[in-house]
């Protein structure tokens, strides 16, 4: 290592070159919004969804553009100009079709044939409260084209399949242009497109913010500590450094970033000002006593420098724990967060002992005398497990009770809008949509006939009528479209438009007569609900942002509907959508959570088993790092936050970098007693030589993670404050019940 040193110089003209040249792949880095990658890859349900809807499109093709006028929609001028409105809106980018009340008509059969009722006369104010007590009777159109109150009108916008980011933007900025020019100035968009605008700014500013916040954080917190300005230079510009070369490499491997992007920043910085503490506590100490500097960092690289490459393997497994989800959002950023971890160990390692033999030793060490603050603190601490050791593990015990009763409260009903930035118009938008309208969120139902039958047979109608009336009966379900739809339009139709003939005919030659007609006069209506070969159908319908737990409660009842109504030899449903896929991975969080832990657990005790080669100190390790996952879990059911995908990366974090301190103090403890000292003598120096550089880096750890109190994110908000009380709890357990468990066992 000392030769490799030697050439300081030349190592760190090449991390400078990789830190420019990272620097110009920076504008490449991609921002994606995609929630295929929160989808349970390998599902059955998902392969369903790829292949069912190859016959119809997405059901997520759509833009909401609802305006508001404070004195209601019945004005003549106002509905002139949202008319004007939804005539330009088609020509709008990406647009296939634009439709309101102002453009919509109830069909009406005479002796001549079908003709179009207007369901708006917006030339006849006489006619304006007509219009309105039909809307309300037929009740088709409240909640999804006018609101109850008629205070907002609602043009949807049909939009091409999958949008990527520029086209999303490109149809936001020109529906905004276009609501400017009609002097709508109280409107609300909401869809596929809005979100992946807001939530990629979202990701940009997240991004920009916490790695300002935690920077500073780390300079003031280092400055404290040190009180030397070269000290906090060394390790900024390492991190910094560090940070630039991680994200240069995402971009080279052309990584997309998710919402969990945000956490990055944080993990570098507390991450690799880990690493430089404890080689630099260790490394000034040496110099203090007249060490030569070259020899000094060489010692410390071999005294720490092992534990700290173990701490940061154990660290990327925590992350890497993470492939055993079935989310690919989630898999991603547990790769890259390890290849993160590495870098910046690899940064501390060669770049940093580098950029340290620069410095004089005068510019390195405090101009005080040394304090005994931490000395005296320490030994008291040490003291305290002497005298104390049956109440520390009592209270460890009973926190521990606690901890599972807690785990066993957690529940995983999420719900959408937790996703939203808070204060933000996307989030304004989606309560306006939550409770003025029936929300955002669809449920959709496959259908598909068997034996031969046909969407269009008049047995099949019948069958999909029942799970039309039973969604119509489902509370926070509204506005159900199917097939059926057009039917019993038609019917209504031959009966002079009168609601109460929204209803499937009585007779099959009846229906028969319709289906003709609908061939004839709604053959575009008919494609949006069937496939070319008419054996496949949907059924869609809107629902509110209940909760992942209540939906899914939805669905189950659906099913079980299903199999006890339906005629099931002629024709099946099956719930799918993109929605359904996103709330069916509460099933699988829990389960690749444990499992991926689990692994992680068992990598890690074979690093310990390699470290310390003694069965006991390894089972007495893994104790002090159990308990904090307990305690994570049992936040989370206490205080009724849902477990969720983002959420879930808690356990592998806290997990990853809890068991640094255990490393980092066995490690102190082995090298003691392989000197020669008794288990006493040997924990008084481990408590003495590692106790400040855990606090130290524990303090940097929590106060890092609390940043993401700026964040305008929700999730990780509380995985912020989540990872920052564990983590402190971590610390606690390894400075107080660790010594308990090596005096008492070993």
């Amino acid at each position: 290592m000392l030769k490799i040193l030697s050439f300081k110089k030349i190592i760190l003209g090449v991390f400078v070159l990789l830190s420019i040249g990272s620097g110009f792949l920076l504008p490449n880095l991609k921002f994606s919004f995609d929630f295929s990658q929160f989808f349970p890859t390998g599902d059955d349900d998902l392969l369903f969804y790829e292949e069912f809807i190859k016959d119809f499109s997405t059901d997520d093709n759509f833009l909401l553009v609802a305006v508001e006028n404070e004195g209601g929609i019945f004005d003549k001028e106002f509905l002139e100009n949202f008319d004007q409105f939804t005539l330009a809106a088609k020509t709008l980018p990406h647009v296939t079709e634009a439709n309101s009340l102002t453009n919509l008509s109830y069909p009406l059969k005479t002796s001549f044939g079908y003709t179009k009722l207007p369901v708006l006369h917006i030339n006849d104010e006489t006619q304006y409260t007509a219009d309105w007590e039909k809307i309300q009777e037929d009740n088709f159109f409240i909640g999804s084209f006018i609101d109850k109150n008629a205070h907002s009108l609602v043009v949807f916008l049909e939009t091409e399949d999958n949008l990527d980011y520029q086209q999303s933007v490109a149809l936001l900025d020109a529906t905004r242009k276009l609501l400017s020019e009609h002097n709508f100035s109280s409107n609300h968009l909401m869809g596929r497109t809005s979100f992946y605008e807001a939530l990629v700014h979202m990701q940009k500013r997240e991004l920009t913010v916490t790695s300002i916040v935690s920077l500073i954080l780390v300079l003031i917190v280092l400055y404290i500590i040190y009180k030397r300005t070269a000290i906090v230079f060394i390790t900024l510009i390492s991190i910094f450094v560090a940070l630039l070369i991680f994200l240069g490499t995402l971009s080279l491997l052309g990584k997309e970033l998710s919402a969990l992007a945000a956490f990055y920043p944080i993990l570098m910085l507390i991450v690799g000002t880990s690493d430089v503490i404890h080689i630099l506590d260790n490394f000034l100490e040496k110099i203090k006593v007249g060490i030569a500097r070259q020899t000094a960092i060489v010692q410390s690289l071999k005294e720490v420098g092992l534990s700290t490459l173990l701490t940061s393997v154990t660290t990327a497994i925590g992350f890497l724990s993470l492939l055993f989800s079935k989310l690919v959002g989630i898999r991603d950023f547990g790769v890259n967060s390890a290849i993160g971890v590495l870098i910046a160990y690899i940064t501390v390692v060669f770049f940093t002992s580098s950029l340290v033999l620069i410095f004089k030793n005068s510019t390195l060490l405090p101009k005080k005398s040394k304090s005994t603050f931490w000395q005296t603190y320490l030994l008291k601490m040490n003291a305290f497990t002497i005298a104390q050791p049956k109440s520390i593990i009592s209270v460890s015990v009973i926190f521990t009770v606690v901890c599972v009763y807690g785990l066993s409260l957690v529940n995983t009903n999420y719900t959408f809008k937790t996703s939203l930035p808070n204060n933000s118009k996307i989030a304004e938008d989606f309560a306006f949509f939550q409770n003025e309208y029936s929300g955002f969120r669809t449920i959709e139902l496959a259908v598909q006939t068997k034996q031969g039958y046909k969407i269009t047979d008049f047995a099949v109608a019948q069958e999909i009528e029942k799970v039309n009336q039973l969604l119509k009966e489902t509370e926070n379900v509204d506005n159900i479209r199917s097939v059926n739809s057009i039917f019993k339009a038609l019917n209504k139709a031959n009966h002079l438009n009168k609601t109460a003939y929204f209803v499937l005919p009585d007779e099959e030659k009846e229906f028969n007569t319709y289906k003709k007609d609908a061939s004839r006069y709604a053959r575009q209506q008919l494609d949006k609900f069937t496939d070319s070969s008419k054996t496949k159908a949907r059924i869609i319908a809107n629902v509110l942002d209940i909760g992942t737990d209540s939906l899914v409660k939805t669905y189950n009842k659906i099913d079980a509907f299903v199999a006890k109504n339906i005629d099931t030899s002629i024709v099946n449903f099956r719930v799918t959508g993109k929605g359904m896929l996103m709330d069916k991975n509460a099933s699988y969080i829990q389960a690749s959570l444990f499992q991926g832990l689990l692994m992680g657990l068992l990598l890690v005790g074979i690093i310990m088993a390699f470290l310390f080669k003694n069965v006991k100190l390894v089972i007495i390790s893994l104790i002090p790092n159990m308990v904090p996952l307990l305690f994570a879990g049992a936040l989370l059911g206490f205080l009724n936050i849902p477990l969720d995908a983002p959420v879930s990366i808690v356990f592998a974090i806290v997990f990853g970098i809890a068991v640094d301190d255990t490393i980092h103090f066995l490690g102190k403890y082995k090298i003691a007693i392989s000197k020669g000292l008794t288990k006493e003598r040997a924990l008084e120096t481990t408590f003495l030589e590692t106790g400040r550089a855990l606090i130290i880096t524990t303090l940097l750890l929590f106060f890092g993670f609390m940043t993401l109190l700026f964040s305008i994110h929700n999730p990780s908000l509380i995985i912020g404050l989540l990872i920052s009380a564990t983590l402190f709890t971590a610390l606690l357990l390894d400075l107080l019940l660790l010594p308990v468990l090596i005096r008492k066992f070993m």
